[in-house]
C-alpha cells in the first residue's frame, strides 16, 4: 500500500480550509475592515455595497483548532530549531561532543519526563474549567501543577547517580561516556524549570491563549542559540565549555522562559478574576485528580521516551558511520515531530475545553480537524525527505577531523529518511490522537495499550535484531515502522469508538455555583 494514498484529497481539504480562513478572517484589527462592518469594499467600483454574512465558525472545525495551534506550533519549530543548532553546532566542535549529546539528553528527558507530563497536566484540568465556565478553578488547578514542579525538583537531582549508572551500562567509549556524563548532569540541575514552565505555561494554553507561552518560548529558545555559540566555542571573552556549555545554555534558557511566564502569570487582571499570581495555594482536594489522571498521562510519557532512549542506547554499539546517520536523521526528524506535537497538545486543549463544556460531538469533530491539518503538514515534510536528503545532511557532516563525512552517511541516510516519512504519517496520528484523548481524559487505556505494545513487541524485537542476530541500521528501524504503525491503529480505534466521551475529570455538583461566586467576588474586587 502506497504510504501516501489518500494525501492529495486530505491536502485538498486542509488547502480549502485555510483559505476559507483567510477570507473570512477579520484582517484589520479590532474593527475587523469594511466586511467586518458589513460593507464589501469595491476599489474599482468605488462605492461600498452591502456584504454578504460571513459563515460563521464552526465549532470544533479549522478555524478554531488553528487559531489554538499555531502558536503552540511556532513555539515547537523554535524548540526544534535551538535543538538543530544545538546539533549543527556541537557537530562543529567535534564528534564525540555530537555522539555523546543525543543519548545523554534523551536520558535527562527520561528521567525527567514524568514531572513534566505530571505538573503539565494542570492544564488539562484549566481546559475543562475554562469550558465549564469556572475562571477560579482554573488558577486553582495550575497551582497544583506548580507546587508539583517545586516537589520533585529534588527527586531530579536524585536521579543524577542513576543516570550515570545507566550511561555507564551502555558500554559507550571513554571519551563519548565522560561527555555524556558532563551533558546530563548540568541538564538535571536545571530540570525543576521544565517541570515549572509546563505549569504555568498550561494555565495559558488551557485557557486557548497559546500565544503568551509562544512569545516565553521563542525568547528562550533565541536566547539558547547565542548562548550555545558563546559557551561551546568560547565567543566573545567566555571559556569553551563545548558540550558543558550547550548545556548550560539549555539551562539557563530555560529559566529567563520561566520568568517571563511568571511574570504574566502574575499580572493584575489575572490575579482578580483568576486568582493567579503570589505563593500558590497547595489544596490537596484539587490534587488528588490531577495525581489520578496526570499519573496515567506521566507513566506514558516515560515509558514512550525512555524506550526510545533504550533504542539509541542500542544504536550506540553500531559502527561510528552508522550511529552519525542514525542521530543525524533523528535529529532532521524533529522538524517533523515538534510541529506534530504541537497539534496534539492543540487537540489536546480544544478537545478538553469541549468536554467541560459537556459537548462530546464538537469535541470529537476537534479530534478529527486535529487530525487532518496534521496530515497535511506531516505529508509536505515527508516529500522533502524523499526528495531532498542531501539538503538535510549536508548540515551536519563536514570534512573536519573526527567528522563524518557526506559519502559515510548518505548510503544509509537516505533509506532512513524513506522509513521517517512513512512512519511520520503514522506517528501524526499517535501524537495527535493521544493528545485528544488525553484531554478527555482517558489516559488509562492509552498508557496500557502503549506499555503492552512497546515492551511485548517493540523492545523484544530490537533486542532479538541487534543483539540475537546482529541485525544492522535498517532492520532496527523497520521494526520501530512496525510499532508506530501498530500504535496508530489501537489509539485510532479508540478515538473512533468514543468511549472517552463518558469520562468525567471535574466535578459538576454544587461546587460549581460555589466557584461562580467567587468568581464575581473576584471579579468585584478587581474592579475595586
Amino acid at each position: 500500500m502506497n504510504p501516501f494514498s489518500g494525501f492529495s484529497t486530505v491536502w485538498k481539504k486542509v488547502f480549502h480550509g485555510v483559505e476559507k480562513w483567510r477570507k473570512n478572517f477579520p484582517w484589520r484589527g479590532k474593527g475587523g475592515g469594511a466586511a467586518v462592518r458589513g460593507l464589501r469594499v469595491n476599489r474599482a467600483a468605488g462605492p461600498a455595497v452591502p456584504a454578504v454574512p460571513a459563515v460563521p465558525a464552526v465549532p470544533g472545525g479549522y478555524r478554531e483548532v488553528w487559531r489554538v495551534a499555531a502558536p503552540i506550533i511556532v513555539s515547537m519549530a523554535s524548540f526544534t530549531l535551538m535543538q538543530f543548532f544545538d546539533r549543527v553546532f556541537l557537530a562543529r566542535h567535534g564528534s564525540v561532543s555530537l555522539r555523546a549529546s543525543l543519548p545523554a539528553g534523551m536520558l535527562a528527558l527520561t528521567l525527567t519526563m514524568f514531572f513534566q507530563t505530571l505538573a503539565g497536566y494542570a492544564a488539562t484540568f484549566v481546559a475543562q474549567y475554562h469550558g465549564a465556565g469556572r475562571k477560579r478553578e482554573c488558577g486553582a488547578a495550575t497551582a497544583q501543577g506548580i507546587w508539583l514542579g517545586l516537589l520533585t525538583w529534588p527527586l531530579g537531582l536524585a536521579l543524577i547517580p542513576a543516570g550515570f549508572w545507566m550511561l555507564s551500562a551502555a558500554g559507550h567509549p571513554a571519551d563519548m561516556l565522560a561527555a555524556e556524563k558532563i551533558y546530563l548532569a548540568i541538564l538535571m540541575a536545571g530540570c525543576g524549570f521544565w517541570s515549572l514552565t509546563h505549569a504555568v505555561s498550561g494555565f495559558f494554553s488551557g485557557r486557548g491563549d497559546t500565544r503568551t507561552p509562544m512569545r516565553a518560548s521563542l525568547a528562550a529558545n533565541l536566547a539558547n542559540i547565542g548562548l550555545d555559540y558563546v559557551l561551546i566555542f568560547g565567543k566573545w571573552g567566555f571559556p569553551a565549555w563545548g558540550i558543558a556549555g550547550a548545556a548550560v545554555a539549555t539551562v539557563a534558557s530555560s529559566a529567563l522562559g520561566l520568568g517571563l511566564l511568571l511574570y504574566w502569570y502574575g499580572r493584575p487582571a489575572l490575579r482578580a478574576e483568576y486568582g493567579t499570581g503570589g505563593m500558590p495555594r497547595l489544596d490537596w482536594r484539587r490534587m488528588k485528580p490531577l495525581l489520578r489522571f496526570g499519573t496515567p498521562a506521566a507513566l506514558n510519557a516515560v515509558q514512550d521516551v525512555g524506550a526510545f532512549a533504550f533504542f539509541v542506547v542500542l544504536l550506540g554499539r553500531l559502527p561510528a558511520a552508522d550511529m552519525a546517520a542514525s542521530n543525524i536523521a533523528f535529529s532532521i526528524n524533529n522538524i517533523a515531530f515538534m510541529p506534530l506535537l504541537g497539534m496534539g497538545m492543540a487537540a489536546t486543549i480544544v478537545v478538553g475545553q469541549h468536554q467541560g463544556a459537556r459537548d462530546s460531538a464538537t469535541a470529537e469533530r476537534a479530534g478529527w480537524t486535529a487530525m487532518k491539518l496534521a496530515w497535511g503538514y506531516m505529508g509536505v515534510v515527508a516529500l522533502t525527505f524523499l526528495f531532498l536528503p542531501k539538503m538535510y545532511f549536508a548540515l551536519f557532516t563536514g570534512e573536519g577531523a573526527g567528522m563524518v563525512t557526506m559519502a559515510d552517511v548518505m548510503a544509509k541516510g537516505r533509506w532512513l529518511l524513506v522509513l521517517m516519512a512513512l512512519w511520520g504519517m503514522l506517528d501524526a496520528i499517535n501524537l495527535v490522537v493521544g493528545g485528544a484523548l488525553r484531554g478527555a481524559g482517558d489516559t488509562r487505556f492509552a498508557l496500557l495499550y502503549t506499555v503492552a505494545v512497546t515492551w511485548l513487541v517493540w523492545i523484544p524485537g530490537e533486542l532479538v535484531l541487534m543483539l540475537g542476530f546482529r541485525a544492522g541500521l535498517m532492520p532496527a528501524w523497520g521494526w520501530m515502522t512496525v510499532f508506530v504503525f501498530l500504535l496508530a491503529g489501537g489509539l485510532g480505534q479508540r478515538f473512533r469508538r468514543g468511549r472517552w466521551k463518558t469520562i468525567e475529570m471535574i466535578q459538576r455538583e454544587a461546587s460549581a455555583g460555589m466557584d461562580q461566586g467567587a468568581e464575581a467576588a473576584g471579579r468585584g474586587s478587581g474592579r475595586g
